[in-house]
Formats: C-alpha cells, structure tokens, sequence
C-alpha cells in the first residue's frame, strides 16, 4: 500500500502491520507484535483497530475503492472503449496496489463477511459484465471471467518483474485471450499504433496481430513520455524493453528521448 498522508498512528499502524504480514503472515502475525513493532500498547492498537481483521479491511479498501472508481468511469464512457479502458485500468490498479496483493494474497478470503466482502462480489460481477458485453453467451461470460484473472493474478507471482514490462505481458496475454485489440480511444498521440492489418494496439504494448507498418502514428501520450524518461533516466531498462513496455516503436521512444534532452 502507498500510504502518501501524515503519518499519523493510524498510518503508522497499517505501515507496521503491513510489513510483519510479509515477513510472518497474517495468521502468526499478532497485534501484540505490532503494538512492540511500533513501540505502543496494545491498547492503542485496539483504539484505532478493534480486532485485527479490521487492518486487513483497512489494508485492502484502496484497492477496493480504486477498482469502483474504474468500473464507473468504465460505465460511463463510450461502449465501444468500455471493455479496454476497464482491463487496462485494471492491470494498472493491481500494479498500483501490487505490495499488499502480494503480502495480503492468501489472507483476503478471511474477509468474509461484511461491507468489503460484498463490494469485491459486486466489483467482480460488474467488471464481468463489461467485459463480456451486452447480450453475451456462456463463452462469452467464460472468457470475461477469464480475463480479470489474467489481469490480476501475475501481478502477486511475478513479484520480480518491472511494473511496465509485467503490464505489456498482462494486456498481450489478455488480448490474445479475447482475440480483439483495443478499441481506438483518439486521435494520434495518445500512444496508439496501427499493425499491419490496420488495426491499433493498446498503450501498454501492442497484440501480436501482424507485423507493425512504417505509416503508424509516431507519438506518445505525455503520461507515456514522462514514463519513458523515468526508465530510461534509471538505467534500468533498455530501449527496447521501454518501447515494449509502452507498445511504441524503438524510434519513438529515442525521438522523444532526443526531444528531452534538448529542452
């Protein structure tokens, strides 16, 4: 979780607890442990967080909260987009939120009951819907089902690979799933490109549909750009592994390299 407010105790509480789920797990985890992490009582645990199910709600309400906020703005945009722009946002929440995915995996289903419980059935049952579609059929359902998996499950057993690179693999395994690329979202620059077909890959790394033609658009989104400069400024990351991870070409990704230098 990346907890950016004031560090209060509240925040402290969820930092430490956090931290002892990944070194011990939830179960042998106590909040005796976590009271001594912290240097506090019990007792001051227990004021914030009656029982210790309560930090694990609290643990996952961001990522509950983030996914509802994309399955509405989803909803509420063109249909024809609505598929991609909730899978891509989906793969990008759960690399947001990929450290307690990963501490938390095996302790999510003790939130059985209650108010979160029912959102995540709800989350899953919408997000199911949208991707399937309208008027859809069993294999149709299968595959929407398929699909969330797809953009969730990598992200708490691949815990060694880069965010951009695990979100190519992600969005090219669930387009090769689903059989279809992205419906265009805009005009040029918003990080499109057409393949050898004519149609256009995603933002996050284009689906093997054919060999990319030299006439595709040539120019990155200036969130893609800032990302771009980020990997590349941390030497971490060839230039080809960036312009997979952003579905563009090795020649735009050094254009607009170039471009930053000089400004």
């Amino acid at each position: 979780m990346t907890v950016e407010a004031p560090d209060d105790t509240r925040t402290r509480i969820l930092r430490a607890a956090l931290d002892l789920f990944a070194e011990h797990g939830y179960q042998r985890t106590s909040l005796r442990q976590i009271a001594e992490r912290l240097r506090l009582t019990k007792a001051a645990i227990l004021y914030h967080f009656p029982a210790k199910e309560h930090l694990l709600i609290a643990l996952v309400e961001p990522l509950v909260a983030d996914l509802e906020a994309l399955l509405d703005a989803a909803e509420a945009g063109p249909p024809e987009r609505a598929r991609w722009a909730l899978l891509e946002g989906w793969v990008d929440t759960m690399l947001l939120h990929r450290r307690p995915l990963g501490m938390l995996f095996h302790d999510i289903a003790l939130i059985t009951k209650g108010d979160t419980h029912h959102r995540l059935i709800r989350i899953a049952m919408r997000a199911n819907h949208v991707i399937a579609g309208p008027d859809a059929g069993r294999r149709e359902r299968v595959r929407a089902v398929q699909a969330v998996a797809a953009c969730s499950d990598p992200v708490v057993f691949f815990t060694d690979v880069p965010d951009e690179v695990l979100r190519a693999d992600m969005l090219d395994g669930v387009r090769r799933l689903l059989g279809d690329p992205p419906a265009p979202a805009g005009p040029a620059g918003d990080g499109r490109e057409s393949t050898a077909d004519g149609r256009e890959s995603g933002a996050g790394g284009g689906p093997a549909l054919g060999r990319r033609r030299p006439g595709r658009p040539r120019a990155m989104s200036p969130d893609q750009v800032e990302r771009a400069r980020r990997m590349h400024a941390d030497g971490t990351h060839a230039v080809d592994e960036i312009a997979t991870a952003l579905g563009v070409s090795r020649a735009t990704v050094y254009r607009h390299l170039d471009a930053a230098s000089q400004q």
